[in-house]
């Protein structure tokens, strides 16, 4: 049985235009995810990676091509697709339980079933007896849950995930990057992780897009080994194929580094 293609980008182009012109974020990239599938955005500052996550969620309309889910163009944000951001921005006036409930309170669907999956949600994530704590009673890790919570909440098919654990300590990161991953997992759900931090990609991924910039590009496309895919990223971090993995991006980047700076050098000395 053919694998169900998720997500499609069609020769995706995207321009900025500010008082001093304009710029070419990302440039012709066509990219299929399949239903089901962990993939990361891995790439130097300034290569589109958080642009692509907005395009794909229909915060932005490409300049040229198109973004289609499940065949559809995306015209505007939608309740199928979840954002999850690096800081939490919960409420600090509003419960624990309000927090998590607002994505389903603004579009109308905070039913009595709403608030028993958001109940269930807390529980699932370990925050069971929070509910009517505030968000300053709460570490940056159980904040950071409370938001995954707020997503999925909704119910969405598709979860984007911008650096989300970047803010946290190590071991609270590790943790929560296991957490993330299993409940994405257990639904059975498409997810896109933008990140800088290369172990990360190559733990949680079933395939890691390198990004290149000036403009945004793709430039590789490393895929997870099979025996990699099904098991948790602190479990995958142990494992013996993780380290060639790693190294693979991690080559990859320090090469598109080293050609920037070549690049810059000569710009400086035509100047």
């Amino acid at each position: 049985m053919p694998e169900l293609e998720k997500l499609q980008l069609r020769n995706v182009s995207h321009v900025y235009v500010n008082d001093h012109g304009a710029s070419l974020a990302v440039d012709s990239i066509d990219l299929t995810i399949r239903a089901g599938e962990f993939v990361s955005f891995v790439g130097p500052s300034g290569c589109g990676k958080t642009t692509l996550l907005h395009l794909i969620a229909g915060l932005l309309k490409p300049a040229r091509g198109s973004v289609l889910i499940d065949g559809k163009p995306v015209s505007e944000p939608s309740t199928a697709v979840g954002y999850m951001l690096q800081q939490d921005y919960l409420f600090p006036w509003r419960t624990i339980r309000e927090n998590a409930e607002l994505g389903l309170k603004i579009s109308g669907r905070l039913t009595k079933e709403g608030a028993a999956r958001v109940h269930g949600l807390l529980e699932e994530l370990e925050l069971g007896g929070t509910e009517d704590r505030y968000p300053h009673e709460l570490s940056g890790g159980m904040r950071q849950r409370v938001a995954l919570a707020r997503t999925l909440a909704t119910e969405p098919e598709m979860m984007l995930l911008d650096e989300p654990f970047s803010a946290l300590d190590m071991h609270i990161k590790l943790q929560l990057e296991d957490l993330v991953w299993q409940t994405i997992r257990r639904r059975g759900q498409t997810a896109i992780l933008v990140t800088h931090d290369l172990a990360e990609a190559a733990a949680m991924s079933d395939r890691v897009i390198v990004l290149g910039r000036n403009p945004g590009h793709i430039r590789l496309t490393v895929e997870s080994p099979e025996q990699l895919r099904s098991i948790p990223p602190m479990e995958t971090r142990r494992h013996a194929d993780f380290q060639a993995v790693f190294e693979r991006l991690w080559s990859e980047l320090d090469h598109e580094e080293q050609l920037t700076s070549e690049l810059e050098e000569r710009g400086g000395q035509h100047a």
